[in-house]
């Protein structure tokens, strides 16, 4: 018997029903497709075919000997077509049934209590996930991590004294008639375009609107604008 099967021994399963079953088992199961339980029929008297129910995290597969345990019968219902599960424990056993969205019903008797207890369980676990499933992280937050790395270290630039504002700003002669446009995002390296810029002189030039920000040179309007252009090309 293979070792992921021997887990199921331990609610009073019979040894030789799980062994058929698991031999068969290997051939049935699709890819992605895991064993969450096995439970088996026990009935007063000795019976030496006991049925079996399997439930997987896929669906769930009745087991029924035929032959003389020669052969089998195997019928699966997936768990997005299942409506319900029920449990109704019994002197002897217990039984655990359900019902499709077709209004097929099927159960299957005398079930160790403990073991009905165990697949009611997984049952109702297979049936939430499928009502509340787990929401995947956007990737696109994987991707902006890149961009807010530099707009968090941008934001944390010491502010320093601007010793000499002609190196950032060209000198003009003011007069009554001038009329003051907004600083327009041009970089110190002359007339290049922002799209000819590298990354590396994108940000010397962001570092140079932060100084004047600081300085009480731009308004805070004016900085954002050119930050968000900047940062569009990085």
């Amino acid at each position: 018997m293979k070792e992921q099967f021997k887990k199921f021994l331990n609610e009073e399963q019979d040894p030789k029903a799980i062994e058929k079953i698991t031999s068969k088992l290997n051939d049935l199961m699709m890819r992605g497709e895991e064993v969450g339980y096995i439970a088996v029929q026990k009935k007063p008297a000795i019976t030496v075919f006991p049925d079996s129910i399997v439930l997987t995290n896929k669906r769930i597969i009745i087991c029924k000997p035929k032959n003389l345990g020669l052969s089998m019968d195997f019928t699966d219902y997936t768990w997005d077509d299942i409506v319900g599960t029920f449990v109704k424990e019994n002197i002897l056993g217990s039984e655990f049934s359900f019902s499709t969205k077709t209004d097929i019903q099927v159960s299957i008797d005398y079930i160790p209590k403990i073991q009905a207890r165990k697949i009611f369980t997984y049952a109702k676990e297979q049936l939430d996930l499928l009502k509340n499933p787990a929401v995947a992280t956007p990737v696109v937050e994987t991707i902006q991590t890149e961009e807010v790395e530099i707009e968090e270290e941008i934001e944390e630039i010491e502010t320093e004294e601007v010793t000499s504002f002609a190196e950032i700003m060209p000198a003009t002669t003011p007069s009554f008639t001038e009329t003051f446009e907004p600083i327009q995002p041009q970089a110190p390296t002359g007339d290049r375009k922002l799209s000819e810029l590298s990354k590396e002189e994108l940000f010397d030039k962001l570092q140079n609107y932060k100084k004047l920000l600081d300085n009480g040179l731009i308004m805070q309007g004016e900085y954002d604008t050119f930050k968000k252009e900047i940062l569009s090309y990085m």
